[in-house]
This record gives C-alpha cells, sequence and structure tokens, in this order.
C-alpha cells in the first residue's frame, strides 16, 4: 500500500499552514509557556501530529505509527546514544576529582567567565561539532561549563548559542554532502555559498554570546578576545569552504580560534574579571590565592579523557574508519509499513518520489561509542576498576533514562511531521512570498531545524523546494539552497533534542521551558540577520554566487 502527500488539504493554503503548525504550537506551548515536562510535552506534540495527519492530512494509521516509531528508534540511536556516552565521560571527570584540575587550567588562562565561555562554548564546541555534530557539541560544552562553575541556565543557554556558526560544516560536512546529493547542485558551489555566508556570523556569534551572558558593557570590556576568537574562525572558514571543501572546515577553524584566543591572552587580560552575581570572590579561582597550582603531570593527567575524546571521535568521524567500522558491524533494516510507502509529490519534489525509511545500526561507527570508548580508555586510565566504571555507567543511566524518553518522543514527532507532509505545508506557506522569497529561504531552513533537529535534515527536507522555488522566482538555486543551510544553523538552539540534551548536561530536567525562553530570541533575530544577508546577496550582490 502507497499514499501520496497532500500539501494543501483544506484547499486554502492559510488554513491548511495554521493546521500543521499545531503540533509544534502543542510543543512549544507547553514547554515554554505552562511549564511542562519536557518527556510530557514531547508526548501531547506527538499526539497532536498524529491527529493532525490521520485526521486532516489523510495519512493512513499504519503509516503514521511506522512513522512515530522510527523517529522513536532514531531518537534513542544515534542521539540517546551520544547523550549517554557525553555524560559518561563528564561522571567520570567528576567522580575521579580531575575536574577541579580542568577548572583550575581554563581559570588560570582567564578566570574571566566571559573567557571561559568564549573558549569553551564556542570554539571547542566547533572543534567537536566538526567532529560529530548530532548533539554532542551541546553535551560536552554545557556539561564542561557547568563543572567550570556556570549557573545550569547560562551554561545551557551559552552551549546552544555558541553552537551555531559551525553547524553546517558539522560532522566533517555531511549537512553540505546531505544538500548536493539531494539537489544534485555541485558540492564546491554550495561550499563555497554557505563559506560566503557563515563567516560574517562566525565574526558575530562571540560578541553575541558574551552579550548574552554579561551584557553590552561587559561584551566591550573584551572585545579583543570576541574579535580574535572569531574573525580567527571567520576567515579559516571562508577559506577552507571556498578553496578546499566542506569536510575539514570547522576543524581548522576550530584549531586556529582557540590557538588564537589563547595567544592573545598572553599578551592581554580584561581590566577587571567578570562573575555571575551570586558567585563570591573566592569561585574566581578555585584554588584560591595561597593554595599550590597543580602540577604538569596533574594538568596532563586532567585533561587526558578530554584529549581522548576529541582524538577518538575526531578519527571515528572520518570517512575511511567509518567505512571500516561500517563494513563489520552496520546493517540497515527497512522499516516495515513506511519503506517507499510514501510518495512526495510536486511542487515539494520535481517528481513523485518514494520516501525511503531504514533503520541504520552502526553501532560501532557511531559517535556515542566513540564516547563510550573514550570514558572506557580515560577511566582505566585515571585508575578505575572495571567494576567501578559499570557503577558509574549505571548512574549515568539512571540520570537520563526520563530525558531519553523525551528525546524518543521528540523524534517522534519530526518523523510522523516529516512523513505526514505537515513540514511540507509549512515550507510550501514560506516559498509562497514570492520577491521576498530569498529572506524566507533562511527561515525556512531555521523552521527546518527546529522540526528535525539536524541540519542535515532540514537540507534533505527542504533542499529540493528551495531549489525549485528559486529557479520560479528568478534567483540562483545555488543561493537558496546554501541558504536553508546557512539560515538551519539558527535553528539549532531551540530544536527539541538540542534543548533537551542540554538540560540533561546540566541537570536541568523538568528545566526544559526555561532554557527554550532564553535562547528563542537569539535564534530568531540570528534567523532573521541571515535572511537579511540573503536578501542582500540576491538582488544587490548577485555577483558573489559561485
Amino acid at each position: 500500500m502507497t499514499w501520496t502527500q497532500v500539501y494543501n488539504p483544506l484547499g486554502n493554503l492559510l488554513l491548511s499552514t495554521l493546521v500543521a503548525s499545531v503540533p509544534i504550537v502543542v510543543l512549544l506551548g507547553l514547554l515554554a509557556f505552562f511549564h511542562i515536562r519536557a518527556h510530557i510535552a514531547a508526548i501531547a506534540g506527538l499526539a497532536a501530529s498524529m491527529l493532525v495527519a490521520i485526521l486532516v492530512y489523510g495519512m493512513p494509521l499504519s503509516l503514521a505509527a511506522a512513522s512515530a516509531a522510527n523517529g522513536a528508534a532514531f531518537g534513542l540511536f544515534p542521539i540517546g546514544w551520544i547523550v549517554i556516552g557525553a555524560i559518561f565521560i563528564y561522571d567520570i571527570n567528576v567522580h575521579t576529582g580531575k575536574f577541579e584540575v580542568v577548572k583550575e587550567t581554563v581559570a588560570s588562562l582567564a578566570s574571566d567567565r566571559r573567557i571561559q565561555a568564549l573558549l569553551i562554548a564556542f570554539s571547542f564546541g566547533a572543534f567537536i561539532e566538526g567532529a560529530a555534530g548530532f548533539g554532542t557539541p551541546v553535551a560536552i560544552s554545557a556539561a564542561m561549563l557547568i563543572g567550570l562553575g556556570f549557573r545550569p541556565l547560562q551554561a545551557a543557554g551559552l552551549a546552544l548559542i555558541g553552537n551555531t556558526a559551525p553547524v553546517a560544516f558539522g560532522s566533517l560536512g555531511t549537512p553540505i554532502i546531505a544538500l548536493a546529493r539531494v539537489t544534485g547542485l555541485p558540492l564546491e558551489d554550495l561550499s563555497a555559498m554557505v563559506g560566503r555566508q557563515l563567516p560574517l556570523f562566525s565574526l558575530i556569534i562571540p560578541f553575541w554570546l558574551v552579550w548574552a551572558m554579561a551584557g553590552w558593557k561587559g561584551m566591550r570590556e573584551v572585545w579583543p578576545a570576541c574579535l580574535v576568537t572569531g574573525l580567527s574562525f571567520a576567515v579559516l572558514q571562508f577559506l577552507v569552504s571556498n578553496y578546499h571543501g566542506p569536510w575539514v572546515v570547522d576543524t581548522v577553524a576550530s584549531i586556529a580560534s582557540i590557538l588564537s584566543l589563547v595567544v592573545l591572552l598572553k599578551f592581554w587580560q580584561p581590566a577587571s574579571v567578570w562573575r555571575f552575581a551570586d558567585e563570591q570572590a573566592a569561585d574566581a579561582d578555585a584554588a584560591g590565592p595561597t593554595a599550590a597550582r597543580p602540577s604538569s603531570r596533574e594538568v596532563v593527567v586532567a585533561w587526558m579523557p578530554w584529549v581522548i575524546l576529541s582524538i577518538t571521535v575526531f578519527m571515528w568521524g572520518l570517512p575511511q574508519v567509518k567505512a571500516v567500522f561500517n563494513a563489520l558491524s552496520a546493517f540497515e533494516v527497512p522499516v516495515p509499513y513506511l519503506h517507499k510507502a510514501i510518495l512526495r509529490a510536486p511542487p515539494v519534489v520535481a517528481e513523485v518520489r518514494a520516501e525511503e525509511a531504514t533503520f541504520v545500526f552502526n553501532w560501532l561507527s557511531a559517535t556515542g561509542t566513540a564516547l563510550l570508548v573514550s570514558g572506557v580508555i580515560s577511566g582505566l586510565l585515571l585508575g578505575l576498576s572495571p567494576a567501578r566504571l559499570l557503577r558509574i555507567f549505571w548512574g549515568t543511566l539512571m540520570r537520563v533514562r526520563l530525558s531519553l524518553l523525551t528525546i524518543a518522543a521528540m523524534l517522534a514527532l519530526g518523523f510522523n511531521t516529516r512523513y505526514g507532509g505537515l513540514d511540507a505545508t509549512l515550507g510550501l506557506a514560506f516559498a509562497s512570498t514570492g520577491f521576498l522569497f530569498p529572506f524566507f529561504s533562511p527561515l525556512l531552513g531555521w523552521l527546518g531545524v527546529a522540526l528535525t533537529g539536524s541540519d542535515t535534515s532540514s537540507n534533505v527536507l527542504f533542499g529540493n523546494l528551495q531549489q525549485i522555488t528559486a529557479q520560479q522566482v528568478g534567483i540562483s538555486p545555488v543561493l537558496a539552497a546554501a541558504a536553508n543551510s546557512s539560515g538551519g544553523v539558527m535553528g539549532k538552539m531551540i530544536d527539541a533534542q538540542s534543548i533537551v540534551v542540554a538540560g540533561i548536561a546540566t541537570g536541568q530536567k523538568g528545566g526544559e521551558g526555561v532554557i527554550l525562553r532564553y535562547v528563542f530570541f537569539h535564534s530568531l533575530a540570528l534567523a532573521v540577520l541571515v535572511g537579511l544577508l540573503v536578501l542582500a546577496q540576491a538582488y544587490l550582490f548577485p555577483g558573489i554566487v559561485p
């Protein structure tokens, strides 16, 4: 049995769009305004999406149930698996007491919270994004900020804001590679075009990050650090994306950013140390003014788990390594009742196409496995017995069990929205804006990431629609397709998956609505700025398009 999606079930695009948005309104409304716990809000949103898909769009019940089950499975693996691995590594560091040395090391570079946020939330988070993606940088960065003494809400919010500009080139360029595959546009042109949009925001984000935390005055006091951090990242992001390709953009740019900031701190420090309002003076230096500094050996041992994590995650992300691991262990399972049973139709795609639905169980090559291996190796080198490691791992599982349910329900909602065609209705509403389409094109990508939790998924979802609409409007398809990815990165702040991961990493189970309210303005404002940039590139500077 096959079912063809419909995109205007009520015969009026405005009414159909309003109905299609009901699941999103239910989910975000319960989280942000009614303070409902995340797993309950996610289940309510899932129920709303299934009712709309079945009763309004005519989706068969078997397909709706299968799409929700597929999404829930994807939420547990690989997303939930990544969360477990990231928190496991953090728990090992806390149990062994080594995180205190890590805190002291970062404080020795700069005890100022603003500089620490730049190092961890932006630069180090970008490195992890380049190697792994899929929620890993938010989990790691937020956990590290908590360990350094940041308040939970700020740790979560700053990790989410920092994890924006690198996202389009995350996981060794996967979003751009997927965009090229879906649209048929040249990979080099798409990489170059995104590389002519995001560097501006790579320069802005460090300033924005510090402003969100410390206000305008606090940001002005550390503008040299913001400038060096963002400019070094932006320059390398532009050069690598335009003259090499999408694969190692984040890796090279993040290393340049970290080194540039560290060098700057050798010659410059903020005039005054900034701390959160409720911190005591002694909190600026955890060791105390007369305490002995950790030795070089203690510093090396304390940072060893994070070095191992970085190397392991990067190696796991290499295509050659992935290919070997996948050959040894990966297998695909066509989702029963769903695989190629749903047909996408014009104008969302150029011609009718059956939607594939396979669950890939690549347990060995998964990023979560790399994190677990890093944790086990680190724990053994830190002197923990296998039995102690098992107890820590069990404690990690108990901490995140309810959050795993939340992630599963969130992804079930996203998959049901996708396979039911609700997302395409929302996309067509953006595409109907005519002359202003270049402005709304990035906002469509923003919506796609907010719905799916992934820039890659958003590109797969809306890449073809962007290309078709651009041709109708008379602008470059490369520009519109790239805008989908560039605008999408700003939606990473508010997608349910990232919000839940940030909440888990900072111990804020039940506080997801507060986190969402903290970052929503930043997400929307930055997405609007991307829209204005693309609008200018479409009509004022068309020569910038490859």
